[in-house]
């Protein structure tokens, strides 16, 4: 199932292509164009920790990622987390959009290109695990028919050294479908 879900997708000018290494400049550039978000994530891509976390992303078994391209220019990054292949359950995360982007609808059309996609070989539960101070995702995921089903007290403590509560949102196989 992992090779069926970590696929390169694409809708018009919107791609997602698997992150590799002849990504990092390009992306560490798009991270840079907003260096005021990253206390709100669980890790840093700011210029100082940029490497590390690239690293890590890239390097982690659990972790499918992605460079987002709006046309030639790659604009963020997402990942699949947490697959569960036998609970048919995935996370969609360590999302960055490049500030020009937010506010165009381009996220709403990348999320259901991913959600579509997951649905489509068989995933049947897709979470969002998102910083209760990050008012903004929550609003995104709302808006996509997401459900919150609770706050994971203490859950993580990020980069920062901050004790996060963490937002728990997901959305069902079957709930999207009937949205459709």
């Amino acid at each position: 199932m992992r090779d069926a879900l970590y696929a390169e997708l694409g809708d018009g000018d919107l791609r997602l292509v698997k992150l590799a290494e002849p990504h990092r400049e390009p992306l560490r550039v798009a991270c840079a164009a907003d260096a005021d978000i990253w206390p709100i994530y669980s890790s840093s891509f700011d210029p100082a920790h940029f490497d590390a976390s690239f690293a890590a992303l890239i390097g982690h078994e659990s972790r499918m990622p992605y460079a987002i391209f709006g046309g030639d220019r790659l604009v963020g990054m997402t990942a699949w987390l947490r697959p569960d292949w036998t609970a048919q359950t995935i996370e969609i995360g360590n999302s960055y959009i490049h500030p020009d982007a937010r506010g165009t609808g381009f996220n709403g059309r990348l999320k259901r290109l991913m959600i579509d996609h997951a649905f489509a070989v068989g995933i049947r539960r897709i979470e969002f695990r998102i910083d209760e101070r990050n008012k903004r995702s929550q609003a995104a995921v709302a808006k996509l028919g997401c459900t919150k089903e609770g706050v994971l007290r203490a859950e993580r403590i990020t980069w920062t050294g901050h004790v996060r509560d963490t937002g728990l949102w997901s959305l069902l196989a079957d709930e999207w479908r009937a949205r459709a």
